[in-house]
């Protein structure tokens, strides 16, 4: 059994909020690592990572907002340094599907001279249900840019429990996994099966990079749209069409279709107007 905690820096994320919950179901000691919690972990403030890792064995790391985000892969790096200097003896990184400053990022852990595992995901299914994507789809839109490129869209709880598997099982030290759903969905495709478990109709609206950009800077501000939309850009390009075996590899089973996160989601109530 795990005696010795381990750190979840983004622990109130939707990656980060998962992992802690199914490592306490298990009994595994967390240090929740966020801004607020009882030992603080703040990117932006450097002073906070010695006491965040401090008897910390293993470590689930997640940038945020995002890799992309200028001065970021310096952070990690700076990050890693104070890691090894704590003597952390695992560290597992989320990254994403075709991003310049993801791989970036992913060769700053691999030259840490920490032992790691790399997770690198496909598009979130919870951005439907918990992103900035609910409002719209309330509304009976799916606004997307990429015309009808294809993506293997992945329920975050599957990427929890390849995240968990890493870090208290043995074999997965030095893997990289990238992780997809089981098979290839354009977003019109979902939205048809968000019509179905809705009950409701939801039309997939094919917008430009630009329109996704106001989109975004109205809820966001022009910072976050320029990232979020050079990310866009990037990974919408067909770069991304294709299924992997991450969570095979690491779990032993397939990856959870969209349909039943679709359902599993509509049970809890996410897309009532009330939610």
């Amino acid at each position: 059994m795990q005696s010795q905690p381990i750190l979840v820096a983004g622990a109130t994320g939707k990656t980060g909020s998962r992992v802690v919950a199914k490592l306490e179901k298990m009994g595994v000691p967390v240090r929740r690592g966020s801004r607020n919690s009882a030992i603080p972990f703040d990117w932006e403030i450097p002073a906070t990572w010695a006491p965040a890792l401090s008897g910390v064995s293993k470590a689930y790391v997640t940038f945020f907002p995002d890799l992309a985000f200028p001065g970021a892969v310096e952070k990690l790096e700076a990050f890693t340094k104070v890691a090894a200097a704590s003597g952390l003896e695992h560290v597992v990184l989320l990254s994403g599907r075709g991003e310049h400053h993801a791989r970036l990022g992913e060769e700053v852990v691999q030259g840490s001279g920490i032992p790691f595992t790399l997770v690198r995901s496909a598009w979130f299914a919870q951005n439907f249900s918990e992103g900035y994507l609910r409002d719209p789809i309330l509304a009976g839109i799916l606004p997307m840019p990429g015309g009808d490129i294809a993506e293997p869209i992945i329920d975050i709880d599957d990427i929890a429990d390849v995240v968990v598997a890493a870090l208290t099982e043995d074999g997965h030290t030095g893997e990289f996994y990238e992780v997809t759903g089981p098979r290839m969905m354009s977003f019109a495709e979902m939205a048809k099966v968000l019509s179905a478990t809705t009950g409701r109709p939801i039309q997939h609206l094919p917008i430009t990079f630009e329109e996704f950009h106001t989109n975004v800077a109205a809820s966001g501000g022009d910072f976050v749209a320029d990232v979020f939309t050079a990310i866009a850009r990037e990974t919408l390009d067909g770069r991304n069409a294709h299924v992997t075996d991450g969570v095979e590899r690491a779990l032993g089973r397939a990856p959870r279709d969209f349909v039943d996160f679709a359902a599993a989601a509509a049970a809890l109530g996410v897309w009532n107007a009330a939610a």
